[in-house]
């Protein structure tokens, strides 16, 4: 039987104290529901796994209705292959961006893939936060605090996209890349 390695990115953990889901009990889920070299990183629903070849969707609906059983409430869940995720790091969307203190660099993850047709680059009124790339669906993007000093912008995301979505920073992805060695 051939392995596959997949990433889930849990949405809405851990944040502020609420939804609490400590990693070593998530590895452990995800370890009973029969999957191997099960990874986390960092506190924020990060978990590299490998699993037989099967549907992202399948995946996210097995996983997140054992999480809601054992934790108590409903986790959204959004899986890609590794080699999405590798990818995405190797062609580097954010090329040419200097990265300051006040840049974060965005990669938003779709459940489904964006049925509108933005102009690229995107950007709010304020140029805070600018939508760079599209691809498929992940959505490269980059937040400037020294213009709007909160991370607000962001909310453009879920009214482009809607709210089947979740983020990670650039520096995460570089990370979570770094465990799949």
């Amino acid at each position: 039987m051939s392995y596959t390695r997949y990433i889930a990115f849990l949405r809405g953990i851990n944040v502020g104290g609420h939804k609490k889901v400590p990693m070593v009990d998530l590895r452990k889920r995800m370890e009973a529901l029969g999957f191997t070299q099960v990874i986390t990183i960092l506190n924020s629903g990060n978990v590299i796994f490998s699993a037989s070849k099967n549907e992202e969707t399948k995946l996210e609906k097995i996983i997140a209705k054992d999480l809601d059983h054992f934790f108590g409430f409903p986790i959204p869940i959004l899986i890609r292959r590794a080699e999405i995720v590798t990818h995405l790091l190797e062609i580097n969307p954010f090329k040419g961006i200097e990265v300051t203190k006040d840049i974060r660099l965005y990669v938003s993850f779709l459940k489904d893939k964006p049925s509108n047709d933005l102009t690229l680059p995107w950007a709010t009124k304020d140029g805070s936060y600018r939508i760079l790339e599209v691809k498929d669906r992940e959505v490269c993007s980059v937040l400037d605090l020294s213009v709007t000093q909160t991370t607000k912008g962001m909310e453009a995301l879920e009214q482009l996209f809607g709210n089947n979505i979740t983020t990670r920073n650039w520096n995460t992805l570089l990370r979570i890349t770094k465990k799949l060695d």
